[in-house]
């Protein structure tokens, strides 16, 4: 359907949803916050309705609800609440999928003028170590926003498409 990574949001922009469509992309069982081995890949909710752009639209957002689940098992073990999502790498150049972030989350979500930050990271912390950066408030002071998200949606539809998600997690397990 696509050549390159680069080419998925304008395809997935061609729909105003995923139809329903969910994919579970669990290639090699569920890591966090589900850890099951057992699960396997699924593409649900298939209809004749639904076409390649609702599938890269449902690719995308199978990424947003693997970080709600995540955030959300943060949360509950540690009791923390997030106002924000900072984000950084290479799917965050995707406006569409930082938006459905924003939107499952219900906080907003926060690009970074550098999004490739690993590298950034490992050449702040050798100028903190020799001395080029004085210490950690200047580096945080470094550090600024290039776009910001906020949800779109209220927290009833937020709800129901999360409930969509894990029932599609509840059909890719039990596979080995």
């Amino acid at each position: 359907m696509i050549s390159s990574a680069d080419e998925i949001e304008a395809l997935a922009r061609q729909a105003d949803d995923s139809a329903g469509t969910y994919i579970v992309p669990a290639f090699s069982g569920l890591f966090a916050p589900h850890w099951r081995p057992d699960a396997r890949g699924v593409i649900v909710g298939l209809t004749r309705y639904v076409n390649k752009a609702h599938l890269a639209r449902a690719a995308l957002e199978a990424t947003a609800y693997q970080t709600r689940d995540v955030l959300e098992a943060m949360r509950n073990d540690c009791g923390l609440q997030m106002d924000s999502l900072k984000v950084d790498g290479g799917m965050v150049v995707n406006d569409l999928l930082m938006q459905f972030q924003a939107d499952v989350l219900g906080i907003p979500v926060v690009r970074p003028s550098i999004v490739e930050t690993t590298a950034l990271g490992a050449a702040y912390a050798a100028g903190l170590a020799t001395g080029l950066f004085p210490d950690l408030a200047d580096l945080r002071s470094r550090w600024q926003a290039q776009h910001t998200w906020t949800p779109r949606i209220d927290d009833a539809e937020r709800d129901c498409l999360h409930r969509g998600w894990l029932k599609a997690i509840g059909r890719s397990l039990d596979w080995v």
